[in-house]
């Protein structure tokens, strides 16, 4: 019988047997436990320690720590005592209720919150300001120096009749004057070392904000002037009894002092642009005419021998009126110019305290502050910026705010019209020509009396806003082709033209009549238009600019403003629809909502208007 054979050789067999120290080294390496996989869990994850065991024992467990879930293996319920409580049925009625309150108090303006938005004004503090200006009739009741007294009506307000004070001038004239509990303050005899009295004026556009700061100002000049003059006139007596009683003694020889108020004005106004200079200083000057003040306005829309004319007059100056960079300018060269000032009025102060104008604005204050008496802001809206802004560096300013502040007047409608549908078709060029001709042909209509009608027959003025610069010289070729005399007015046209086509928009009177140049590019085409025999829109102007004249401007002879583009804030919107219906009178807007534009906003914003809301 055959014996089986080895499965291995000899030499391998030995070395099976017979191992050298590496490889036993190397075997006990590889029998060695392994470590566990990371993505399998060990079997004792979920056993605590012996010791955590004994210093846990008796403690209960908590499960609101954000760790309670780490090494668990198995879902555990909810305690009972973590458990939300069941609130009683009272409870969930007053939850609901404030629920429904908050909802109701928004006014549904969901669209407005996503722009701008505005500071808020208590409606109770509205009331109360409404209670408080209901006992004041007219400007006789202002403790106003008699000869400002009668200078208002002839003067400043053109001899329109017998027109009572605005809300706001109401209400600023008195403070602004230092009425305090009907007391007259001694301005004239105060000491020097009282602090700055702080004011800031917030009225709706087109509600005299103007002569509402202007005439305290030239009011508290006056009283100054006339107790200087006492001043004066009681030295010289004494002097003159000195004189008399020391016969034998010489007289020191007179010698030349220079006025003091060379350059050194006492009221300063600040305006952001030069067409502002022109409009406040055009009033300030119609009142020196009778109060006997000196008033200049300087703007870089005058040149530099004139500028320096008007500052450094040798007969002195009184009021100032300029725009920051110019008056920061020359402040850099001569800072004395500041020296004397007591009054200093931020017209337009939410925009001279934005990001452009802050730098130059506060500089210009920072100087004036050491002689300063009174310091006057002005706005008709207050953004959330300027509002913290305020309550950073003026904490004590004392706010005036009209009840009608934020809101666009019941008396200005808002059309809307639809450019997607027919006949327009989404042409927005086409929609705001027709509308135009709509205006032109029923502008007479909306008038109050007789007076009005015979004067709107004759010339109506609408505005159209747009967005960008560009699209004002384009859409005024395309009106002008469809028979509508129109004029572009942008940041590019020269400033002195600028103040020429705005006149015939802001004079009432209808007495200016701004006419283009020949080598204006509308009216090329203007003259194009009539060689084409196209049919031209009798007896109306139109305004086609951008937000340059939303500001400030007192468009009175503006009754229909029309919006091509949406505006992208609500202060856009109260700014450009603040250029009608202004001095109590009647207006209307009308927007062109396109297919890109924010319908939501425009709905809103109408709903505001027909329910006298303020909006946010």
């Amino acid at each position: 019988m055959l014996r089986s054979l080895p499965s291995l050789c000899l030499f391998c067999e030995l070395r099976t047997t017979v191992r050298t120290p590496w490889q036993q080294t190397r075997s006990m390496a590889q029998g060695r436990d392994r470590r566990p996989s990371r993505m399998v869990l060990s079997p004792s994850v979920a056993k605590p320690s012996k010791e955590r065991e004994e210093r846990d024992k008796g403690r209960p467990k908590s499960r609101n720590s954000p760790w309670a879930a780490v090494n668990q293996t198995e879902v555990h319920a909810r305690d009972a005592r973590n458990a939300p409580r069941q609130r009683s049925s009272a409870e969930l009625k007053r939850s609901t209720q404030g629920k429904e309150t908050k909802k109701k108090d928004d006014g549904g303006y969901k669209a407005l919150k996503m722009q701008q938005s505005l500071s808020t004004v208590s409606y109770g503090a509205r009331a109360a300001t409404k209670d408080k200006i209901s006992t004041i009739e007219g400007f006789s009741t202002f403790e106003l120096l008699p000869v400002i007294q009668d200078s208002i009506n002839p003067q400043a307000l053109k001899s329109l009749g017998d027109i009572s004070p605005t809300p706001i001038q109401k209400l600023a004239i008195p403070a602004l004057l230092g009425h305090q509990d009907k007391k007259r303050r001694r301005s004239a005899e105060e000491p020097s070392s009282k602090e700055m009295e702080q004011f800031l004026l917030a009225a709706e556009t087109g509600s005299g904000k103007t002569l509402a700061y202007l005439l305290p100002a030239i009011d508290a000049l006056k009283r100054v002037e006339a107790t200087e003059a006492e001043r004066t006139e009681r030295d010289e007596v004494q002097q003159q009894e000195k004189k008399a009683t020391s016969l034998f003694e010489l007289a020191s020889p007179e010698a030349h002092v220079p006025d003091q108020d060379t350059g050194r004005p006492k009221i300063i106004i600040l305006v952001p642009t030069a067409e502002l200079v022109d409009q406040v200083g055009e009033l300030a000057k119609s009142l020196s005419h009778t109060v006997k003040y000196r008033a200049a306005l300087i703007s870089s829309a005058y040149t530099g021998v004139v500028i320096r004319n008007r500052l450094f007059s040798p007969k002195g100056i009184d009021l100032l009126v300029s725009t920051p960079h110019l008056l920061a300018s020359i402040t850099k060269a001569d800072p004395n110019v500041l020296s004397r000032v007591t009054h200093l009025i931020v017209d337009e102060a939410d925009s001279l305290f934005d990001r452009s104008f802050s730098p130059l604005t506060c500089e210009i204050l920072d100087r004036a502050t050491p002689s300063l008496k009174q310091l006057v802001l002005c706005s008709a809206t207050i953004p959330k910026r300027l509002d913290s802004y305020l309550r950073e560096r003026f904490p004590n300013i004392r706010r005036l705010a009209t009840p009608n502040l934020h809101a666009i007047p019941r008396r200005v409608q808002l059309g809307i019209v639809d450019v997607e549908k027919e006949p327009y078709q989404g042409n927005k060029d086409l929609a705001c020509a027709d509308t135009i001709w709509l205006i032109g042909k029923s502008a007479a209509e909306h008038s109050d009396d007789a007076d009005e009608q015979a004067d709107w027959q004759r010339t109506k003025r609408i505005i159209v806003f747009v967005n960008e610069r560009e699209k004002t010289i384009e859409l005024t070729d395309y009106l002008i082709t469809k028979g509508i005399d129109a004029t572009a007015l942008n940041r590019d046209v020269d400033l002195r033209k600028q103040g020429e086509i705005l006149s015939s928009f802001t004079d009432s009177s209808l007495s200016k009549k701004a006419k283009p140049d020949d080598d204006d590019k509308s009216s090329m085409n203007r003259k194009e238009a009539r060689k084409q025999g196209i049919k031209m829109l009798p007896n109306t102007k139109v305004l086609v600019v951008t937000d340059l004249a939303s500001r400030g401007i007192d468009t009175t002879a503006v009754r229909h403003v029309v919006l091509y583009d949406v505006p992208h804030t609500t202060i856009d919107f109260i700014h450009r629809l603040g250029r009608t219906g202004r001095m109590g009178r009647r207006g209307r807007g009308i927007v062109l909502v396109g297919k890109g534009d924010r319908r939501d906003v425009v709905k809103e914003v109408r709903e505001g208007m027909f329910k006298g809301q303020a909006l946010i």
